[in-house]
Order: C-alpha cells, then structure tokens, then sequence
C-alpha cells in the first residue's frame, strides 16, 4: 500500500458543487475530464485543465457520469433519473425515470458494460439529494442496485443498502460493486462464474464514508471517502427512531457536519488497498474538500466535491 502527501492541483468550474469527475477515454474528448455542478450544467474541463466548457444542461442535479458506447455521456440526475447527453449538441435523452412505475428519488451514480448494460444506484427511496443527511442519519436503508439493459428493462439487482451510492464493475464484467455510504462498505454482487448471484463485501470497515467508486485505468477500484468515520453520527444510527429523526431536525449549525479531508482509497479485485491518499496538510483542506467523485486515467487521479466550484487532480506517490 502506498500513501501519499502529494498537494492538490484545484481547477475552478462556473458552478458549485463538481460533484462527480469523468476522463474521457476515446473520441473527439478524449482525455478531457466531464463534471457536473448544482445548476444543472455539465461541463467539460480541458486536460491541461486550462479551458473550461458548458457542453449541457439536465435541468435538474447532475451527480454520476458515465460513458456510453454511442459516445454520449450517460448522467445520473438525482431529480431526473437517468439520462443520456450528447456532449456535442447538448442534447439529453431521458432513459429512466421510474422504477415499477414509482418515480426515482436520488438517482447517483452508474458504470456501464460494454454491451450498453447501465447499472446504476437509487441512494434511498425516501429521501431526495436536498435531504441526503436524513437518510444517512435516519439508516433507513432504502438504497437499491439497478440495472437497465439495452432493451430499457430495468431490474432491481439489490435492495435493502444503506444509502447506495457509486457503482463499478469488474474489467472482464464479472461482478459489479456499489457503495454504501452509511455503513462504511463496498458490496460486490457477482454477475458469472461459480458464484453468480451471490454477494460479498470488496471493503469493509472503511475509515469513512465512501461515496462514488470507479474502475480506473490501473484496473483497481478507487473509493471517494468524502469525511471521515464519525463516532456521534454511528451512535445516533444505532438509536431510536424518534432519536434519529430529531437528529436531522436540529438547526444546521447543530447537526453533524462533515470534516475537511481529502482521502481516496484504491483496492483491488481482492479488495486488498493498493493506495491510500490521505492529505493531512491544512493548505489542502482549505483549498478542497469532502471528495464526493475520483476517477484515476494513466496515474493521475481526478476528483470532484459535492461542496466545491472546482474538480482537481493528484498524481500518487509510488513508493
């Protein structure tokens, strides 16, 4: 495992909240990194990081991004479901917008197969993106593992999961993994082989709360932990639940608050950490924080923030 103190290189956006980062792997784009910001738009950032582009709008609340085969950008919009943008023309074409005719609440994050299969996560089926923070301190565990195929079937794959968030699949697409961002946990749910159908856990026992996961081009599995493990929050999961709602309804200023860290983690197929980026330094913490989106392409790694008008990038140590 190796860790790291490597600073940060910030790249502001026109909008708050980058929430999620994406490189291009081919095409006309290709090593340009795609986010999404609180206003609705999508934007393309050049590589060098220099040019900054409006290439869309959802109309709602752009998270999860996603390439699709046909080029366009498959977007998981917390207010309107799953949607496909073409980057060029800024077109948006609606794929999903319910679920056994019950609309999508927090629709996330998504990883996309090779055949144009989608999976993707609905963080909670009671609460929406404005009321993130109930879910997670409520533990209502409403989050589910979607898949839709090419033909726009749609199927639940998991249910039951605490506030399901990012999503990745195994390179040769044997199995798919998807955060649980309250319990701390990576679920795996096996897709071939010997134990297709059956799920196990690729991390547990995180040291925070993880939320969007990727496949990166070094082929490990890199973890967005957006705040550290938070002993008062666990506590109150574990309470009553009139302890727990009365919790979320304090003031703002009294409620639990993420702490400002930058930390990305990267496991293998064994769930075995290879990397562990943990930066301490406080011109860090002040220039960034709460890591929400990661993605790594030929050794740089990108990462996005729910609360940030920036995406920025790292370059891991290796040694």
């Amino acid at each position: 495992m190796t860790r790291t103190s490597t600073s940060l290189e910030v790249v502001q956006v026109p909008g708050n909240g980058a929430e999620d980062v994406l490189v291009a792997s081919a095409g006309p784009h290709e090593g340009a990194v795609f986010t999404g910001t609180d206003d609705g738009a999508v934007l393309r950032v050049s590589h060098d990081g220099r040019r900054v582009t409006r290439v869309g709008h959802t109309g709602g609340r752009p998270l999860g991004l996603e390439e699709l085969p046909d080029g366009r950008l498959l977007v998981c919009d917390a207010h309107r479901g799953l949607l496909a943008l073409d980057p060029s023309s800024g077109a948006v074409e609606t794929l999903v917008t319910a679920v056994d005719g019950v609309p999508m609440r927090f629709c996330n994050n998504a990883a996309v197969a090779g055949d144009g299969t989608v999976y993707f996560s609905d963080s909670s089926t009671r609460h929406g993106i404005a009321e993130w923070k109930h879910d997670f301190v409520r533990l209502t565990r409403t989050g589910r593992l979607l898949r839709r195929d090419p033909d726009g079937t749609v199927t639940v794959l998991l249910d039951g999961l605490a506030f399901a968030n990012g999503v990745a699949l195994a390179a040769d697409e044997s199995w798919v993994a998807v955060a649980e961002t309250a319990a701390r946990t990576v679920v795996r749910l096996w897709l071939t082989g010997p134990w297709a159908g059956q799920r196990d856990l690729l991390a547990t026992d995180l040291p925070g709360y993880p939320d969007n996961i990727a496949r990166g081009t070094d082929g490990l599995v890199w973890l967005a932990l957006a705040s550290p493990r938070d002993p008062v929050v666990e506590r109150v999961q574990r309470a009553p639940l009139w302890v727990r709602r009365a919790a979320t309804s304090l003031p703002a200023p009294l409620q639990p608050a993420p702490r400002r860290v930058v930390h990305v983690r990267a496991v293998d197929a064994d769930g075995r950490v290879v990397h562990d980026i943990d930066l301490d330094g406080p011109a860090d913490r002040r220039a960034f924080h709460m890591v929400t989106g990661v993605r790594e392409h030929e050794g740089t790694v990108w990462l996005g923030s729910l609360h940030e008008a920036a995406v920025a990038r790292l370059r891991p140590d290796r040694g």
